[in-house]
């Protein structure tokens, strides 16, 4: 789009209010709302906000920020009718008041090597499969883990009673620009998954960002709570956001090798055995709450080991059959609640690095996994994810590659934060602890 697209949706549309949106370091989408008759002076970039108010961002005697937005994220809200004056959004990048780009800005730290990419002649294709459940609302409306129905995998009408508000969810979000490829029932009672199509890496985190937020509002409007919290309820499925990725270069997808084992090519092979290197520290960005290692335990079809596979689930990376154009590598272990814009940051850093580095992964694990013992896993040199946020950021404060990717400002800020998180969740007395030793003790 041009600035004069812009202009005349605006119009068009009858467009009383833009929504500048960016996302702090954990994430968290934010947005600063301005009316249509101060939309050039955005375009100009010439609007600033305090940042020191948002989290992992500045300090407050520099808190000056100024927003520029990307024309090409802007789009307009089809919920709201054309004559109440409709509602529109365009992302922002993040700039410091001397003109300069802002180092802790998670969509910053994804261009920054994006371009490391660029420059070996490679393109970051991305197809992400992002999990939630539809919960039922009390009274007041707040969330419940009351599931609003029974159905299991594939399961469809009148077992599936999401599917009303899965197909309105569908219907906004092709009306905003997504290409729907597949939506289904996923395993768990009230789990649902709908799936987009790939595109380039940048596009596909601020659709991540965005497709969130829709599937949330049209949930709402249904009396429902969607959540893409990892694991909300015991005993039952995680919310996975599964990445299917590839490399493109002069328009061909160079994981694909037809003449080699598994038609992999061999920068796919140093792609796996970067990716499988850094996994440990990787974990801390792609599963970033305590809850996400709740989800990461066997049982649940959930990848808890550092292995790679043409031929089953229950490894970390997974070949899906598909070649030719099609041929990628799916990460199992990143869920929907990570920052999209770091976790493919630090992934593809990783990647590049095994591509530099000429890494070679280890042979492929085609059995399960799950039922080796842990001689055997030894034996085939198989390590294990870290089991909670603190042994992830451990791993993360080890890893000088992904703390170059992340940049000073945000790895300092992302630790501070995630380290109160995971103490904080430490010093709690938690209901399964009263439980079980209140009476016994």
């Amino acid at each position: 789009m041009t600035r004069e697209d812009v202009l005349k949706k605006v119009k068009e549309f009858n467009i009383r209010f833009i929504r500048l949106q960016f996302t702090d370091i954990l994430g968290i989408p934010k947005n600063v709302s301005i009316t249509a008759n101060q939309l050039e002076k955005a375009l100009n970039g010439e609007l600033m906000f305090d940042g020191s108010s948002i989290e992992g961002f500045v300090r407050i005697q520099e808190s000056d920020m100024y927003l520029r937005p990307d024309i090409n994220t802007f789009l307009v809200f089809p919920w709201r009718p054309v004559e109440e004056g409709a509602v529109a959004r365009i992302i922002c990048d993040i700039y410091n008041a001397n003109g300069t780009p802002f180092i802790g800005d998670p969509r910053y730290i994804l261009k920054q090597v994006l371009k490391e990419a660029a420059e070996m002649g490679y393109i970051m294709n991305v197809g992400p499969e992002a999990e939630f459940y539809l919960f039922h609302t009390d009274t007041d409306g707040s969330p419940t883990l009351n599931t609003h129905d029974k159905a299991g995998y594939f399961d469809l009408s009148p077992l599936d009673l999401g599917e009303a508000a899965k197909r309105d969810m569908i219907l906004i979000l092709e009306k905003i620009g997504f290409e729907i490829e597949a939506a289904h029932h996923e395993v768990g009672n009230g789990q649902h998954e709908i799936d987009f199509k790939y595109s380039h890496a940048l596009d596909v985190a601020d659709k991540i960002i965005t497709f969130k937020t829709v599937v949330r509002i049209i949930a709402q409007r249904h009396g429902l709570h969607a959540t893409f919290m990892p694991k909300p309820i015991f005993g039952a499925a995680g919310n996975g956001m599964h990445m299917n990725i590839s490399l493109f270069k002069d328009g061909k997808n160079i994981f694909w090798d037809p003449q080699a084992p598994d038609q992999l090519s061999e920068t796919a092979l140093q792609f796996i055995a970067g990716v499988m290197k850094h996994a440990r520290a990787i974990a801390a960005i792609t599963n970033p709450t305590v809850n996400s290692y709740k989800r990461l335990i066997s049982g649940y079809e959930a990848p808890i080991y550092i292995a790679w596979s043409a031929g089953n689930r229950s490894p970390l990376i997974r070949i899906p059959a598909k070649r030719g154009l099609s041929t990628r590598i799916e990460l199992r272990n990143p869920d929907p609640s990570c920052n999209p814009y770091l976790a493919l940051a630090v992934t593809l850093k990783a990647g590049l690095a095994g591509i530099k580095e000429k890494l070679a992964p280890p042979p492929p694990y085609n059995a399960n996994i799950y039922e080796l013992t842990d001689e055997e896993r030894l034996e085939h040199k198989i390590e294990k994810l870290p089991v909670s946020l603190g042994e992830a950021l451990e791993e993360l404060s080890k890893d000088q590659l992904l703390i170059e990717a992340l940049g000073p400002h945000v790895y300092q800020r992302y630790m501070a934060a995630k380290t109160a998180e995971w103490q904080d969740y430490c010093t709690q007395v938690h209901q399964w602890e009263i439980d079980r030793y209140l009476a016994t003790f």
